[in-house]
């Protein structure tokens, strides 16, 4: 296993601060939920990402607006329709010291293509990679594929003999539970490197003076040390804040913002996130889970979604709930991402009554009961947000008891189809709809990439069809194929969606991070102390 001495890593990284800007800082961070893995082609997670994303590079990163700029590749082109041609940066070493060369390139995308890979839907459409000399590498895809680089800002860079030498190989299983040395251990080419780990407790993660990114204009960077605490509470981690027991949290509850504000050396920044709040059907069984109805499964019936969808007051949600800190919607992307159409973005009205009759002429005028599955630490009031939901469709006729769990135990439980309804959240990283698409609602069919989240077993061959035309096609033909999807998305109503993400972070007046719509700080460009 790899293990990284604390103290020995914060002298070499005081001793590795430019001579300019403010001295070396330690920033203390919070957020209310913790990475399930350090296994960077496991879990496809926002709290797994923003951890992991400090540590590993991809080929590409991302601009402070998220547009795409050189990583570990500094130029990329297509040379033919199905084949990609990346150069590699020279003189680029991992943690433990050895160099990124295109060995590792062909490893990494091979491991993220793994069975146990979250990952899957960045690179299933590679159909090979190959190492040209020291400084190229090329990618074949199975046909032409205009956005793969879209794609790779979104894979992490793994050393092939380190992750060989560490039994690592393929990405942990963390539906089986699996406990690896990536489990715990990492060992990347970026910004900063893991000092110490203590899942639901504390990671320790200390500036890596041989970064690459050091001399490249914009990463100017002062924090020395990152150490990120999960604090589960709401009222326990702003009241960190306040005291100066901690100085950013990511995830500050709505209702405590102008108290924030006005709070003396706290500041709030905020924005629009890539993300949408969606409630998923299970349409897959013949029976429904956690339900009183035998025989046959509700939400197989077009009807009985349009019911429950016409029986949440969304005004409502986002006037008390979200605090009008959300922007409510009636489609799958919101209007950062590549695809969105403003005529599609409408919802059905809520009409409580409507939704009676339409459950009555689906066969079901007393309703019935049903589970809806929540996590109460990954979302903006997930928690609050099915509470009110489960009200709302109680009153509707459908009895509906709300299980809340942490976020890594929801996250198991779904991705073993083991639920009737769930809530979820899906950001965006590509900035294009077919990631949404592809790992929302195709039908799950064995391919990597195919239906990854598709949890609730929706399956539809015209919407199959549509994504994979949005795999190859370019220009205005996409651009109608992903509208004509959003269309049937409206029609069959696979989900509800409920609104897009607003995301406040909190701060003490000292730090500065610059807000990011992918809800991920960067501590690359974070500043701390006096400025």
């Amino acid at each position: 296993m790899v293990h990284w001495v604390r103290a020995a890593a914060l002298v070499a990284v005081l001793g590795a601060m430019p001579a300019v800007g403010a001295m070396a800082q330690t920033v203390r961070w919070a957020a209310s939920g913790d990475p399930n893995t350090m296994d960077p082609h496991s879990q496809n997670v926002g709290t797994v990402t923003m951890v992991l994303q400090q540590i590993y590079d991809p080929l590409i990163h991302r601009d402070r607006d998220l547009s795409l700029t050189p990583g570990l590749a500094t130029a990329w082109r297509q040379v033919e329709p199905s084949r990609w041609r990346f150069t590699l940066r020279q003189g680029v070493r991992f943690h433990d010291g050895q160099g990124f060369g295109p060995e590792d390139v062909v490893f990494s995308i091979t491991r993220a293509l793994q069975p146990t890979s979250n990952f899957g839907i960045y690179v299933d459409t590679i159909a090979k990679v190959e190492a040209v000399d020291a400084q190229t590498v090329d990618i074949i895809t199975k046909a032409p594929d205009p956005i793969l680089p879209n794609k790779l800002a979104s894979v992490f860079m793994m050393s092939k003999a380190w992750s060989e030498a560490n039994n690592a190989a393929r990405p942990q299983n963390t539906r089986a539970r699996e406990e690896m040395v990536t489990t715990r251990n990492t060992n990347g080419t970026g910004a900063y490197r893991l000092a110490t780990r203590e899942p639901d407790v504390r990671t320790v993660l200390v500036r890596n003076p041989a970064w690459w990114g050091w001399q490249v204009e914009g990463n100017t960077g002062n924090v020395a040390e990152i150490v990120f605490r999960p604090i589960a509470s709401d009222a326990t981690r702003i009241a960190a804040l306040l005291s100066g027991e901690v100085d950013f949290v990511l995830d500050p509850p709505l209702q405590d913002l102008n108290r924030l504000r006005a709070a003396p050396g706290v500041k709030v920044v905020e924005g629009p996130e890539v993300r949408t709040i969606f409630l998923a059907f299970d349409t897959a069984r013949e029976e429904l889970l956690y339900s009183d109805v035998k025989g046959r499964n509700p939400f197989r019936d077009l009807r009985v979604r349009q019911a429950l969808y016409q029986a949440i007051d969304i005004q409502a949600i986002h006037r008390t709930t979200m605090r009008g800190q959300s922007v409510v919607t009636g489609t799958l992307i919101p209007e950062q991402v590549n695809g969105y159409a403003k005529s599609e973005d409408v919802r059905l009205p809520f009409d409580a009554a409507r939704a009676r009759a339409l459950l009555a002429e689906a066969g079901y005028p007393q309703g019935f009961s049903v589970t809806l599955d929540c996590p109460n630490n990954r979302y903006i009031n997930d928690e609050q947000i099915c509470q009110n939901i489960a009200a709302m469709w109680s009153r509707a006729g459908v009895r509906t008891a709300v299980k809340a769990q942490p976020l890594a135990p929801f996250f198991a439980q779904i991705q073993r189809d083991d639920t009737s309804v769930y809530l979820l959240g899906w950001g965006v990283p590509t900035l294009d709809a077919l990631y949404s698409f592809q790992s929302l609602l195709a039908t799950r069919n064995g391919a990597q990439g195919d239906g990854i989240w598709n949890y609730g077993g929706y399956s539809n061959p015209r919407m199959d069809a549509l994504i994979q035309r949005m795999k190859v096609e370019s220009g205005e033909a996409r651009k109608a194929t992903i509208r004509e999807a959003l269309q049937l998305y409206r029609e069959d109503l696979p989900h509800i969606p409920l609104h897009h993400q607003m995301i406040p972070w909190a701060m003490r007046s000292t730090v500065t991070i610059p807000h990011m719509a992918n809800n991920q700080p960067y501590f690359r460009w974070a500043m701390a102390g006096a400025q």
